[in-house]
């Protein structure tokens, strides 16, 4: 990803993907502009993952203590978490747009962190379902990008890809599963992108209806 890092407060409408791997995704915004990138320090990770629920605040709170006593360890945690869900964002997009070459390309960068993943994992019986899973015991630092590299793996073997969409908001980009029961829709929020774009419309459709061309007397 090429674009700028800024720091972001994130907020619960920030999670609109349906899925945490594409939460994960959507820490870029602007994708479709000059993308932005909000995750600009490991501690912020630390807050969007908090924000996700999906992680125990005990260990959330090790790896606190831990990147706090190892920052170079941090920063290299965090640059590889940024390189996981840049290649998740590419096989996604690819797998929309059925690029075969750029998902080849992005699927073997995704199969390199799973593996790591695995590598860190131990296999667990969950109900009646052997599964890896991972710890800060065992991961560190790199914790939250193995469970996402795990949890990404799952999700893309059940990619619905007829309800993936990509948001046509200006300055947006976001990657999100429609789970409503129509299927239509368009935007990753309409309390954000669907509203600026209902209010664009409606600006363009006044000035129009105001300009000195519309009150012309028709000819004749």
């Amino acid at each position: 990803m090429t674009g700028t890092i800024q720091a972001h407060a994130f907020r619960p409408r920030d999670l609109v993907g349906g899925h945490i791997v594409i939460d994960l995704v959507n820490t870029v915004t602007a994708r479709d502009a000059e993308p932005i990138d909000w995750l600009d320090g490991y501690p912020r990770l630390l807050e969007w993952a908090a924000l996700t629920g999906q992680f125990a605040p005990a260990a959330l709170a090790v790896l606190r203590r831990l990147a706090e006593t190892d920052p170079g360890g941090a920063a290299s945690a965090l640059e590889h978490i940024r390189e996981l869900r840049e290649a998740l964002h590419n096989l996604i997009t690819a797998l929309l747009d059925q690029d075969a070459a750029v998902a080849e390309g992005a699927v073997g960068q995704v199969e390199n962190h799973w593996k790591q993943a695995v590598a860190s994992a131990r296999l667990i019986v969950r109900g009646t379902t052997p599964q890896p899973q991972v710890g800060v015991e065992t991961s560190g630092l790199e914790y939250l990008r193995h469970e996402l590299a795990l949890q990404a793996f799952d999700l893309l073997r059940s990619l619905p890809l007829d309800r993936t969409r990509v948001c046509p908001g200006l300055r947006c980009g976001w990657v999100f599963i429609d789970s409503s029961r129509g299927g239509r829709r368009r935007w990753c929020d309409m309390a954000t992108c669907g509203n600026a774009a209902k209010g664009r419309t409606h600006y363009q459709r006044k000035r129009q209806t105001a300009s000195p061309q519309g009150h012309q007397r028709p000819p004749g």
